[in-house]
């Protein structure tokens, strides 16, 4: 029987054959890499093992690769192993949540025991959240997804169904939504949880690049391929490949995805031999790729490949009576996140953040939470100018996020939406135009919204 998972990363091959080879004695089951982003490909929230990792390292350090996970789920343990001269950066580590640390040359026995005693902490908090689901509390999903609105109780009811399954997802959501958080949540509630999570930033893949960096190539393939390269496709076999803002994707990339989505078989470039492709596909989008495809710059078969089913990600402006909650669970996250003592949130502070406009979501909310975690005074309200304090302002905004939030309840259709807030047909659309709501955004996949 094993003592437990290890996802090893050192970049040095020797120092981390040779512990991994100590661990595997000790009878862990050892998942060793080279770099960082490598071990984000195996740990999500769920994750039932623990991660131990060398701190200098080229590209993603091992500070950076520790604050990544704990991202993910912020009771995973993570022990740093330094070099000699390291140790107030490890201390600092430790303050931002390390589990634990040693010092190169280690005795393998030591890292052994302290594995050991981090194995068992994670056992115990997941054996704490089976609990807790059974007794009625919050689930995994709900603490990775927080809300008590009709919106996000749906679209966990939602993610519930969908993840177990083999559909494709287009998630749709505005910046600092959680699309991500909602990908890993359809992974990990998969049968390919086990499986690595590659996410694919397209943005950010070098134009010159991309399509080696995605489907691999053989050596000699063009001038500098010397040996043969595994793309990101290949690299994810049998897990979740996250196409994140895949409308930003050169076009002539789009059709060589297409194929990749409808037929499951990829060609490393230099190759005309098929290679089978077992993965799932998810791909996210700040706005409707359907009017990225009426614009010209994205096929819309690519489109109908991968959205067998659309989630939307609520924005915070859909789901205001959220706010509260989401911000002292964000808080009490960076108090335990920075070694911070419990830090009082004064209702002043819980009202006006109601009142915000968070244009950046959950993402600007957390750094707001860290800032106030750390003592950091929340810039004043005024930022927004003296327009948005005036009543009609505060008036005008509440109308906006009550007709949102209904929109989104009712999955897009604007019947019952009109219906339900006592409005005309007429007066509903004039209001969605004065406020710029697209209703698209809050449709659900399959339903047939209004016209």
């Amino acid at each position: 029987m094993s003592a437990g998972r290890i996802v090893l990363v050192d970049d040095e091959a020797d120092m981390r054959l040779s512990t991994a080879q100590g661990l595997d004695l000790e009878g862990f089951e050892v998942d060793d890499m080279a770099d960082a982003q490598s071990a984000l490909e195996r740990v999500g929230f769920g994750f039932d093992g623990i991660v131990v990792t060398d701190i200098r390292m080229p590209g993603m350090d091992g500070m950076t690769l520790m604050s990544r996970i704990h991202e993910i789920d912020a009771d995973i343990p993570v022990i740093l192993v330094t070099g000699h001269g390291d140790i107030q950066l490890a201390v600092r580590a430790m303050r931002q949540g390390a589990y634990d640390f040693v010092e190169k040359p280690f005795d393998g026995q030591q890292l052994a025991e302290i594995a050991a005693r981090a194995m068992e902490y994670r056992r115990i908090v997941l054996e704490n959240r089976v609990l807790r689901a059974a007794a009625g509390q919050a689930d995994d999903l709900e603490t990775r997804l927080v809300g008590r609105s009709n919106v996000m109780i749906d679209l966990r009811r939602r993610l519930r169904t969908i993840g177990p399954t083999e559909a494709d997802v287009l998630i749709v959501g505005e910046t600092g939504t959680g699309k991500e958080i909602v990908a890993r949540a359809l992974h990990d509630l998969s049968p390919r949880a086990r499986r690595p999570f590659v996410a694919i930033d397209c943005a950010a893949l070098p134009a010159a690049l991309i399509e080696s960096e995605l489907f691999g190539h053989e050596a000699g393939a063009f001038p500098g391929a010397l040996r043969p390269r595994y793309g990101k496709f290949e690299h994810a076999r049998g897990g979740t490949i996250l196409l994140d803002e895949i409308g930003s994707m050169p076009w002539d990339v789009q059709g060589k995805l297409l194929r990749v989505v409808q037929d499951r078989v990829i060609s490393p470039l230099g190759s005309n031999e098929d290679r089978v492709l077992d993965v799932r596909f998810l791909a996210t989008s700040r706005q409707p790729l359907e009017d990225e495809v009426a614009a010209g710059r994205f096929r819309a078969d690519l489109l109908y490949r991968l959205n067998v089913v659309t989630l939307t990600v609520p924005p915070l402006s859909a789901r205001r009576e959220d706010i509260q909650l989401l911000f002292i669970k964000l808080v009490q996250e960076a108090a335990a996140r920075h070694r911070r003592a419990a830090v009082a949130i004064p209702p002043q502070l819980l009202a006006e953040i109601v009142e915000r406009a968070w244009p950046g979501n959950v993402r600007e909310l957390r750094n707001a939470a860290d800032r106030h975690a750390l003592g950091i005074a929340l810039q004043p309200a005024e930022e927004r100018g003296p327009d948005q304090m005036r009543l009609a302002h505060r008036v005008a905004g509440f109308e906006r996020d009550v007709i949102v939030a209904t929109l989104a309840a009712q999955g897009g259709r604007l019947k019952p939406v009109y219906e339900q807030l006592g409005l005309s047909r007429k007066s509903l659309y004039e209001k969605m135009q004065k406020y710029r709501i697209d209703k698209s955004l809050y449709s659900d996949a399959g339903d047939e919204a209004d016209p």
